[in-house]
This record gives C-alpha cells, sequence and structure tokens, in this order.
C-alpha cells in the first residue's frame, strides 16, 4: 500500500504580492503575465520600487508543486515534496507555510547556505499575475534531493514544469520520470507557465519524452506547446504525449481527457481578483480525487470550484477550513 499520495519535487519560493497598474509593466521593462527568472540584485531593486509604490499586499509560501501538494494536503491526501531552502528567515517562512499536515520534506531541506528563493507576484486590475523569480537555493535542485524511496512509496509522481530551467534540476526529474516509469508509479506533470513553452519547449519536451499519464496545462499552455491554432488541434497533439490531460480555460472552465473522451467542465461565475496559484490549485484538487478513487468528472468539478474559489481572493492558498467546504459541495459531506 502506497504511503503517499503524491510525491513532487519543485523550486521553494516564498511569494510576495502587489496590486499594480498596468502602466508599472512598461515603465519597469517587465512582461505581463509572465514568469521571468531574474537575479537577485535586479529583483531587490523591483521589490524596492514595488514597496515603495505600491505596499505588499500579502506574503505567502509558493512555489507550483508546493502549491498544488499544499492543496492536496488540505483536502485530505499525503504528499512528499523534495526542495531546496537556505538556513534563513524565508526558509523558515517557507518551511512554516508548509503546514503541519500531511506533508513530509527531504530531512535535509534547509541544509544549505545562500538565500531562499522568493517571487515577486504583480496582479493587474485584470487579476492577471506577473512574476520575477529569484531562485535563490533553488537554483541548485538536483538528482541529489530526490528521495527515490518515497518516490517508489507514492501512487503519482509529480513534476513541475518550471524544472527545465535548470540542467541539474530538469535531469533530476527525467530521472524521477523514468524511476517512476520503471516501477509501475504514475507520472503527471505541468507545464507551468507559457514562458516554459515559449523559451523552454526543447528541455519541456526533453521532460515529456516518450509521454506522462497525465498533464496538466492552461489553453494559452497547449496551444503553445502544440504551435496548434485551436483548442481541438491542440487536444489532439497532446494525446501522443499525455495518456490523459486536464486544460484550464479560466472563465471557459476546463477540458478534460479520460483517455477515452472529452469532458468539458463548467465554470463557475466569480470575480477574479487574483490568478496566481489557480493552475497549482486545479492539479492539486484534481490530484486528490484520483488517488482517493474518484472519477475524472468529479475530479474536474472539485478542481474547477478549487481554482475558482483560489481567484477570489490574494495568494496561492486557501485557508484550511475552505478545503473542507469545498469538498463537502462536490462530495455532498464535510
Amino acid at each position: 500500500m502506497a504511503s503517499y499520495d503524491v510525491y513532487g519535487v519543485g523550486n521553494a519560493l516564498v511569494d510576495k504580492e502587489f496590486e499594480v497598474d498596468d502602466a508599472f509593466f512598461a515603465s519597469n521593462n517587465i512582461q505581463k503575465g509572465m514568469m521571468t527568472l531574474v537575479e537577485k540584485d535586479n529583483q531587490q531593486q523591483i521589490l524596492d520600487v514595488l514597496t515603495r509604490e505600491f505596499g505588499i499586499k500579502k506574503r505567502a509560501g509558493g512555489g507550483s508543486a508546493a502549491n498544488t501538494l499544499y492543496a492536496l494536503s488540505q483536502f485530505g491526501g499525503n504528499a512528499y515534496f523534495s526542495c531546496k531552502v537556505a538556513n534563513d528567515e524565508t526558509g523558515d517562512f517557507y518551511l512554516q507555510q508548509l503546514g503541519h499536515h500531511n506533508i513530509v520534506t527531504n530531512e535535509c531541506s534547509q541544509c544549505n547556505d545562500g538565500t531562499t528563493g522568493r517571487c515577486l507576484v504583480m496582479i493587474s486590475p485584470d487579476a492577471e499575475r506577473t512574476m520575477l523569480t529569484y531562485l535563490g537555493v533553488s537554483a541548485d535542485v538536483s538528482n541529489a534531493d530526490l528521495d527515490l524511496a518515497a518516490a517508489k512509496a507514492s501512487k503519482y509522481i509529480y513534476l513541475e514544469g518550471y524544472l527545465v530551467t535548470s540542467p541539474k534540476a530538469k535531469a533530476a526529474i527525467i530521472e524521477l520520470k523514468q524511476f517512476a516509469e520503471q516501477n509501475g508509479i504514475q507520472t503527471a506533470m505541468t507545464f507551468s507557465d507559457p514562458s516554459m513553452l515559449e523559451y523552454f519547449h526543447n528541455e519541456v519536451n526533453e521532460v515529456l519524452g516518450s509521454g506522462v499519464d497525465l498533464l496538466f496545462c492552461n489553453e494559452k499552455e497547449a496551444l503553445l506547446w502544440s504551435k496548434a491554432e485551436s483548442l481541438e488541434a491542440a487536444c489532439a497533439a497532446l494525446q501522443t504525449k499525455a495518456r490523459r490531460f486536464a486544460i484550464t480555460r479560466g472563465a471557459n472552465g476546463a477540458r478534460l481527457f479520460d483517455g477515452e473522451n472529452y469532458i468539458d467542465i463548467a465554470p463557475h461565475a466569480v470575480k477574479a481578483v487574483d490568478t496566481n496559484g489557480a493552475g497549482d490549485m486545479f492539479a492539486g484538487a484534481f490530484l486528490y480525487a484520483l488517488t482517493s478513487g474518484r472519477d475524472f468528472t468529479t475530479a474536474g468539478n472539485l478542481a474547477s470550484l478549487a481554482s475558482a474559489t483560489v481567484v477570489s481572493s490574494f495568494g496561492p492558498r486557501l485557508e484550511p477550513p475552505q478545503h473542507a467546504e469545498i469538498s463537502a459541495k462536490i462530495f455532498g459531506q464535510a
């Protein structure tokens, strides 16, 4: 019997969120709607401007895979997360933000000198998130940070697309994927961000290899990866690399492929204020539903409601009681 529902590896980042106007991006030469990797000094310069002009809205634990595993754990799943943080205040905050409920981390995650990664998240009036990320010690994630025993004791391994930006991290998740395939463990991956498909397309395909059991992406990412002009064409292309997949479509809900049939999941009408973490939440809720024995449609309905809820407030994660409320609406019980 598996000890963990999902084993994941990803960048450990602390988010600092700011509400900005659209003029801010042009005046500071920032590409709106994308995640951009920056050096520490450059990030600090932008942070100083953001703090002075707008003031910080929220500080929270982040990182794509971590957000997904946090959501899964709060719904009731068990997860193992391999990451790398520094022995600093930011690292302390990051590990505390993972919570003490159903997430195990690698024992030496904080045995590192240096700086814990951080991400500046800028929320524009249309609720879109733009990110400037300094990876810090997360840039050194490698196969030395993998716990293959924990991976072998999991139902799924989860690959964060952002890791393709680092040769060492990319090699690590390729090794993890191969290990999972050799041991009959389901493989899941997220494309993470459109920038990964625009600037690291070949690296993403290296990780995909012969394909994954389950792929998460949004509609823009699906179109960028497939170089298709329609959702239907993108779906056909995805079938060549993903045995099953979930494509989030914002206000249009989601398109699922369960290996045989397409399933359209209805959206939830909400006032979006912050889309940071929406895809991560969708994946976490979806994986929880699958690993707890629910079907694809139920998984999609849970994930759709969860992601709609998270975009209704600031930050990439929900408070613990909110997960129980969402579960009760979908499953009919607390």
